[in-house]
């Protein structure tokens, strides 16, 4: 009979950490209805343990979506980016990111309405987060901030969007944006949707 490998006694902190990294990945895949006892073989614990850590399930499903929507690493990403590349490079290199986080979270939209329904706290949780994302997207703009028509600020906020209507495919007809790539996504923010000038138009004056 294959015995359960044993896991090393952590710290409580440590323990809750690892629960929550064991979660993440199955509830992106099953959703709010994935079992103690898949999270349990996951994290190579009893099931028990779990109850040791948090007082139920939802209390875990809870923190593991808490860690999802967590904006620090993409803060921190962001901020490595740098100014030292044009702006056209390091926009595609924060919507290469930034996607990625979002596709990862994708089937995670809806297990929030199931779990947090009513929990102020997660919603100023999402709310926080995607300010801070943003304030990190306007300070990668800020240094070509006089090119620009639009604020840094606003220039984030659109950016964000044609972000989350290439990830999430119910929006637009048919989801007809989930087929853009990352650098079309910053094509669209700088150059708008013209593919090539119309002709100009006579200036001469009607005989």
């Amino acid at each position: 009979m294959t015995r359960r490998r044993r896991v090393p006694a952590m710290a409580p902190e440590d323990r809750r950490a690892a629960l929550i990294a064991a979660t993440l990945p199955l509830l992106r895949e099953y959703g709010t209805v994935v079992s103690t006892r898949q999270i349990a073989e996951a994290a190579g614990v009893a099931e028990g343990t779990i109850f040791g850590v948090f007082p139920d399930k939802a209390s875990l499903l809870r923190a593991a979506l808490m860690s999802a929507f967590d904006p620090q690493p993409a803060v921190d990403a962001l901020a490595a980016i740098g100014k030292r590349t044009d702006l056209r490079t390091r926009l595609c290199e924060a919507v290469t990111m930034l996607r990625a986080g979002m596709s990862a979270n994708a089937n995670l939209i809806a297990a929030p309405r199931e779990l947090m329904a009513d929990d102020a706290e997660f919603r100023e949780h999402m709310i926080d987060g995607r300010r801070r994302i943003s304030a990190g997207l306007a300070l990668l703009v800020e240094p070509d901030r006089d090119r620009l028509r639009r604020s840094p600020e606003a220039t984030a906020q659109l950016l964000l969007m044609l972000i989350a209507v290439s990830v999430h495919r119910g929006f637009g007809q048919d989801g007809e944006f989930g087929d853009m790539d990352d650098e079309e996504i910053v094509s669209v923010l700088l150059d708008g949707l013209l593919v090539r000038p119309s002709s100009t138009p006579s200036t001469e004056s009607p005989s």
